[in-house]
C-alpha cells in the first residue's frame, strides 16, 4: 500500500491514469492481495484477471459489457476471449487496480496503465519482459513504472534480483531488454530451472554464492557473445530485418506493425480491391460495400489496425471481414506463373541482393501437423536460382515482400526434383523441432505429477510420524505414572492411537496405489496428446525473376 499511495502521487504529477496492474504468481496470493486492498485506501475499482475469472464481480463485468457490445464485431462468441476483453475494458474505463495472475502476463494491450507491481517476482526474464509488456508497448505516453517486491533477508532472492538486473538490464534504460539478449540464455524455462536447482540444494551462504556466481559466469559469457554477433548483424544487414528483430521507434511511424499484420492489411486491400479504400499507411481503410454473401455481418465503416479512433471497428484475424478475406483468398486458384519482381531500393533487403539479374523456379507448400491438440500450419519456401543454386528459405520468402513487376501464366511445371526434395527436408526439420518442444513439455509435466505424488505421500507418512510420536510421548508418561488409574488411562490413550496410526498406514498403502493410478492415468493422457498426425499440400510453383 506504501508503493501504491506513492507510485499513484507520482502518476499524478505526471498526469498519468492512477491506475496499477499487480501480477502475482497464485490464485491463493491474488485472493489474499484482493482481501488486503478491500479494507484499504484502494479499495475501489479492483478488479480480477485469471485463467478463469468465475468470482461474482467479473461475471458481473462480462455481462454488462455483452450487453452493451450486443450486435457489434467485438463480440466473438468465445466467452473466454470476451471475458478478457471485458476485463480490460472495464479496467481502461473504470477500474484503478488489476490483480492478475500468469494469465494476464500476455495477449492483453494496457498501456493506459503505467504501474506494474511484481508482487511475485518470477525467475524468468522472459516472463517478467512479457509482463512489462503489457503497459510498456505502443500507444504508452507515460514512463513505466515498475515495482519489484523483494526478501531482502533472502540472499538467493537477492542474487535473483541481481541478474535480472544487472545482467539482463530488465529495469533500465528506454527499451529494456531486448530479444537479443533475452534469447542468448536459450530458453527461460531452463533458466528458471537453474534457479530452482539452488534454492532446493543450497543451505548455506556460501553454497549460494558460489553457484551464483558460476551461473552469472555463464550467462555473461552467452549474453556477450550473443550481443556481439548482434551488432555485426546490424552493421552488416541494416535493413528491414532490423525493425523486426529490434523495438525501435521509426521516423516515419508512430506505431510498428508486425509483417504478420501487414500481410493481412495487403491480403485484404488486394481481395476487397474497390470495394475499400485504403489509407496510404495501411493503418486503416474505410469499407464502402460488402462484397461478400449479402447475409454475411459485414458493417461498412472505418476499420483499424490497431485501433486508434473509438469510432472505428478493430480489424483483427478473428473479426468477420477478415475471415471473408481469408476465405476468399484461399479459394483463388493458383495455375503456374512467371512473376517478376521488382528489387528498387526503396527498402534494402541485403539477403535478396545477391539474386538481382537472377531467376530460377520456387514452389510453395502447406504442412500442417497436430499435437497436444493443437494444429500448426508451416509455410514452406523452396526455391532454386538459375545458377543451380538452392536459395535461402528466408531469401525465397522475402520474395513476396517485394512488388510483382509482371504475373505471366505458364504452362511449364516445375521440374527441379530438388524442390520436392527441400521440402520434405523441412517437413522432417518441422517434425523434429515439434517432437523435441514435445519431449520437454512432457517432461516437465512428468516432473509436475512426480512432485504432486510426493508431497501427497510424504504428508501421510507426516501424519503416522507424529502418531508415533504421541505414542512414545504417552508410554514414557504412563511407565512413570504412580496410579493405576493413570497407567490405565495412558494405555488405553495408547491402544486408541495405535488403531488410528495403523488405519492411517492402510490408508497410506492405498493412497500410494491410488497416486501411482492416477499419475500413470495422467501421463497416459499426455502421451496421447503428444502422438502427432500431419498432412501436407502444394500451394503454387512459379518461375520468378528479380530486377
Amino acid at each position: 500500500m506504501s508503493a501504491l499511495d506513492r507510485a499513484f502521487s507520482e502518476a499524478e504529477r505526471l498526469g498519468a491514469a492512477r491506475k496499477a496492474i499487480i501480477f502475482t504468481e497464485s490464485r491463493r496470493t491474488q485472493l489474499y492481495l484482493l482481501r488486503l486492498l478491500a479494507d484499504s485506501p484502494f479499495s475501489e475499482g479492483i478488479v480480477l484477471f485469471n485463467g478463469s475469472n468465475n468470482d461474482e464481480t467479473s461475471k458481473k463485468i462480462y455481462s454488462e459489457w455483452v450487453e452493451k457490445h450486443k450486435g457489434t464485431d467485438r463480440v466473438t462468441g468465445s466467452r473466454t476471449a470476451d471475458m478478457r476483453s471485458a476485463i480490460v475494458d472495464y479496467f481502461g474505463d473504470q477500474g484503478k487496480i488489476m490483480i492478475a495472475t500468469e494469465a494476464g502476463a500476455e495477449g492483453i494491450n494496457l498501456q493506459f496503465c503505467s504501474l506494474v507491481v511484481n508482487y511475485d517476482l518470477p525467475w524468468n526474464p522472459q516472463r517478467i519482459e512479457q509482463r512489462i509488456g503489457r503497459c510498456h508497448r505502443y500507444g504508452q505516453k507515460h514512463d513505466v513504472v515498475v515495482v519489484n517486491f523483494l526478501n531482502n533477508k533472502n540472499e538467493a532472492d537477492q542474487r535473483v534480483f541481481q541478474l535480472l538486473s544487472e545482467k539482463f538490464k530488465l529495469f533500465e534504460g528506454v527499451f529494456g531488454a531486448s530479444d537479443e539478449v533475452l534469447g542468448a540464455i536459450e530458453s527461460g524455462v531452463d533458466f528458471e530451472k537453474r534457479i530452482a536447482d539452488i534454492y532446493h540444494h543450497c543451505r548455506t551462504s556460501g553454497e549460494i554464492k558460489t553457484c551464483f556466481d558460476r551461473l552469472q559466469a555463464e550467462l555473461g559469457a552467452q549474453i556477450n557473445d550473443a550481443m556481439t554477433r548482434t551488432r555485426k548483424q546490424l552493421f552488416e544487414n541494416f535493413d528491414e530485418e532490423v525493425h523486426e528483430k529490434l523495438r525501435i521507434s521509426m521516423a516515419s511511424s508512430k506505431e510498428y506493425r508486425t509483417r504478420y499484420e501487414q500481410t493481412l492489411m495487403d491480403l485484404t486491400q488486394f481481395v476487397l480491391g474497390e470495394n475499400a479504400e485504403f489509407k496510404d499507411d495501411q493503418s486503416s481503410f474505410t469499407l464502402k460495400k460488402n462484397p461478400f454473401d449479402a447475409n454475411a455481418k459485414i458493417l461498412l465503416g472505418l476499420y483499424e489496425l490497431p485501433r486508434h479512433t473509438g469510432e472505428a471497428h478493430l480489424y483483427r484475424m478473428q473479426h468477420p471481414l477478415a475471415q471473408y478475406v481469408l476465405e476468399n483468398a484461399k479459394k483463388k486458384e493458383l495455375p503456374p506463373a512467371e512473376i517478376t519482381f521488382r528489387y528498387d531500393g526503396s527498402k534494402k533487403i541485403t539477403i535478396l541482393e545477391p539474386y538481382i539479374g537472377k531467376n530460377g523456379e520456387l514452389l510453395l507448400s502447406l504442412f500442417t501437423i497436430k499435437s497436444l491438440d493443437q494444429e500448426e500450419d508451416h509455410l514452406i519456401f523452396s526455391a532454386v536460382s538459375s545458377d543451380g543454386a538452392m536459395m535461402d528459405e528466408d531469401a525465397a520468402r522475402r520474395l513476396f515482400s517485394l512488388t510483382a513487376k509482371t504475373v505471366t501464366p505458364v504452362q511449364t511445371p516445375i521440374t527441379d526434383s530438388r524442390l520436392t526434395e527441400r521440402t520434405e527436408g523441412r517437413k522432417t526439420e518441422i517434425q523434429r523441432t515439434i517432437s523435441e518442444r514435445n519431449a520437454k513439455f512432457f517432461e516437465a509435466e512428468a516432473e509436475k505429477l512426480d512432485n504432486w505424488a510426493e508431497d501427497l505421500k510424504v504428508a501421510l507418512e507426516r501424519e503416522i510420524k507424529e502418531i508415533d510420536k504421541q505414542i512414545r510421548e504417552i508410554k514414557r508418561a504412563t511407565t512413570i505414572a504412580l496410579s493405576l488409574e493413570e497407567k490405565l488411562a495412558g494405555q488405553k490413550q495408547i491402544r486408541a492411537l495405535e488403531g488410528t496410526r495403523n488405519a492411517k498406514r492402510k490408508a497410506l498403502f492405498e493412497a500410494q496405489d491410488e497416486i501411482d493410478r492416477k499419475r500413470d492415468e495422467l501421463i497416459g493422457v499426455i502421451e496421447g496428446k503428444l502422438i502427432q498426425s500431419s498432412s501436407g499440400k502444394e500451394i503454387f510453383t512459379i518461375l520468378w525473376r528479380l530486377v
